[in-house]
């Protein structure tokens, strides 16, 4: 053991040697911030390398300090000392110029000599001074490690803090007179490290400081961006971690909340079919044919009715065959190719191995996160469409269309849709334990509003009791219109609160059911729909019911086929095939079809992409939803 530790200690000691970092003995007194100073580097630098000092810091501790950024070697500097003046006479046409040329000077110098220049132009016949120079070549150590820095246009203080890597604190404490909002040609003290140091300011970046005690996951709701994106964007962070007053590189395009369109109109690609190509098209689905007994018609009816992943599967893909139909008919024509991923990793590598798909003009699926992602990322250099049609892919490469919208696109536009109500609503918030963050932030959006948490076991009080007392909410609904939020995962918390409210109502009393996640808690068999029409339950949602009213060709033929009403699968098979090969008519590729001022819809989805700051696109395009008489119709 002994020897172990030796052999330990050496190789460290390697280790610091060949990068040249140093040790340092805490002394009594001492700070990280004056350490850091001492040896010409930032605090972060001493925390990325010692994170236990953050928690343990007392004399005698040993710190790794790494080698300062800081530009304290000796440079060149030429200098330029007087030697005298001779005479000029000011020939025809020669202008200041051409004399700074001929002579080696600047404008500046010459006017010095000369200083009836700065008011009167130079005349023919002038009898004027020209210095004489020499150069000195000098070397100068720099002796402190404060430089002096000229605003650029278009630089704030995020900018500048990013670009030498200090936070905005640091630098306002560098510049104790800087102005609130800088401006280009102001004079900043600045760390004075070496040029190849300083970060680079790109313009199709925003630059946003961390806060005190923000974290990755409320980066993420803030910047909709991942802990993966923002490492990406900002290296350092994998060694140092999220500090607050670190400036971070963020897309231009990142606010602290996504954003949802609502002035973009429908589009009608009939309109603008252009490319009659044939469509080259494959979609991947695990079928699981292999565990299907095709000699036995009552096995396999019996393994599609018990096997929910397999209707869904058959559902969707006879959604996307009454697509390439449709698209027959307006001479649209598609070669379809049919592989079954059998929802297993290995058979899809096995798929992509024996078949070339470089000259695809889309695929479908697969459903399976982890397929899903094989095929995105191999198909990713040939640009070939990936589309995750029925689940959220782990990246969205640059090839990946996601028609799914992200859950806080369904949160915010929900939120939007209450408070665009004109009328003076008043809004109520019921919520269990789990979801206790999301319906304080929700009340932060609706300050006036009352909110109500579930009550806590009484043996354990660790644990939701997933109930409250009716006397709790007497009172809080009087005459008019109520907006409540109910945020829950639990089906039997859910029920009885939707019951409660239902014995709210009256003549005068009007209750409005709202939640941001409709999640598994409104699908419990305890949910009483009668109840929740009663309640006009509303939601944010991907799809809505179709419309009966309406004369629909998809819905009669599926009808007429099946003897049954499609169902959402069957519809949104329907509806994502015939949108890709509606806009790949419509353009030479997919890519080209989907601006974001591009919106479509079917017969129970649509869609408008925007492109993912990391060249994917996801589907912006979602639908706020009310139960209405027992069905589910879009609300205005």
């Amino acid at each position: 053991m002994k020897h172990f530790l030796s052999f330990l200690l050496i190789v460290f000691t390697m280790v610091l040697n060949a990068q040249n970092y140093t040790e340092h003995t805490v002394k009594s007194g001492e700070t990280i911030e004056s350490i850091a100073k001492q040896y010409l580097v930032t605090p972060f630098d001493i925390y990325a390398l010692n994170p236990d000092a953050k928690k343990k810091f007392q004399p005698n501790t040993v710190l790794i300090i790494p080698n300062s950024k800081i530009k304290n070697e000796p440079i060149v500097e030429n200098k330029r000392e007087l030697l005298g003046y001779k005479s000029h006479k000011v020939k025809r046409k020669e202008t200041l110029y051409g004399l700074t040329q001929k002579y080696n000077i600047s404008e500046e110098e010459l006017k010095k000599a000369n200083r009836s220049l700065y008011s009167e132009n130079l005349k023919k016949g002038d009898k004027i001074r020209i210095p004489q120079y020499r150069t000195i070549i000098s070397k100068q150590t720099y002796s402190n490690t404060v430089k002096k820095y000229t605003v650029l246009p278009s630089e704030g203080k995020w900018r500048i803090a990013y670009k030498f890597g200090i936070s905005v604190s640091e630098l306002e404490a560098l510049n104790p007179y800087m102005n609130d909002v800088i401006q280009p040609g102001d004079i900043l003290n600045v760390p004075n490290i070496k040029d190849k140091e300083e970060k680079k300011i790109e313009a199709a970046f925003g630059y946003y400081e961390v806060l005190p005690k923000e974290t990755f996951y409320s980066l993420k709701g803030k910047l909709n961006l991942t802990q993966e994106q923002l490492e990406q964007l900002n290296p350092d962070l994998k060694t140092s971690g999220l500090k607050a007053g670190m400036v971070l590189k963020v897309p231009a395009g990142a606010t602290t909340e996504s954003e949802a369109k609502t002035d973009v109109q429908i589009t009608n690609l009939k309109r603008n079919l252009v490319n009659y190509k044939t469509k080259k098209i494959a979609l991947m689905m695990p079928y699981q044919l292999h565990k299907i007994d095709v000699d036995s018609v009552e096995e396999a009816k019996d393994r599609i009715k018990n096997n929910r992943l397999l209707s869904i599967v058959l559902d969707f893909h006879v959604g996307a065959l009454m697509a390439l139909d449709s698209a027959k008919q307006l001479g649209i024509s598609t070669d379809l190719k049919v592989f079954d991923t059998q929802y297993h990793s290995a058979v899809t590598s096995r798929i992509l191995a024996e078949n070339d798909f470089s000259d695809y003009d889309a695929v479908i699926g697969p459903m399976k996160e982890d397929c899903f992602d094989r095929v995105a990322s191999a198909l990713k250099g040939d640009r070939v469409p990936v589309i995750a049609a029925m689940n959220k892919p782990k990246q969205v490469y640059s090839n990946v269309f996601q028609t799914l919208p992200e859950k806080e696109l369904l949160s915010k536009t929900m939120i939007d849709f209450v408070k665009a109500d004109s009328l003076k609503t008043k809004v109520v918030i019921i919520s269990d334990r789990a979801n206790k963050a999301t319906s304080e932030a929700l009340q932060k959006e609706f300050p006036g509003a009352k909110l109500f948490f579930s009550r806590l076991n009484k043996k354990d009080k660790t644990k939701d009791a997933y109930f409250l007392y009716h006397t709790e909410l007497e009172g809080v609904f009087t005459a008019g219109k109520t907006i409540v939020f109910l945020e829950t995962d639990n089906d039997s918390f859910a029920s009885s609160i939707i019951s409660m409210l239902n014995g709210f109502i009256n003549d005068r009393t009007e209750i409005v059911l709202a939640t941001l996640d409709k999640g598994k808690g409104f699908e419990g068999k305890n949910i009483d729909n009668i109840y929740l029409s009663n309640l006009k339950f509303h939601y944010a949602s991907v799809y809505k019911d179709f419309d009966d009213e309406k004369g629909n060709g998809f819905v009669k033929a599926y009808r007429k086929e099946y003897g049954i009403t499609p169902s959402k699968y069957a519809a949104r098979g329907f509806d994502i095939t015939l949108d890709i090969l509606m806009r790949l008519s419509s353009a030479e590729d997919l890519y080209e079809a989907s601006p974001d001022t591009v919106e479509t819809e079917y017969i129970e989805n649509k869609f408008r992409y925007t492109t993912d700051f990391f060249g994917g696109y996801v589907n912006q395009a979602v639908y706020v939803v009310k139960f209405d008489d027992l069905r589910v119709v879009k609300a205005n």
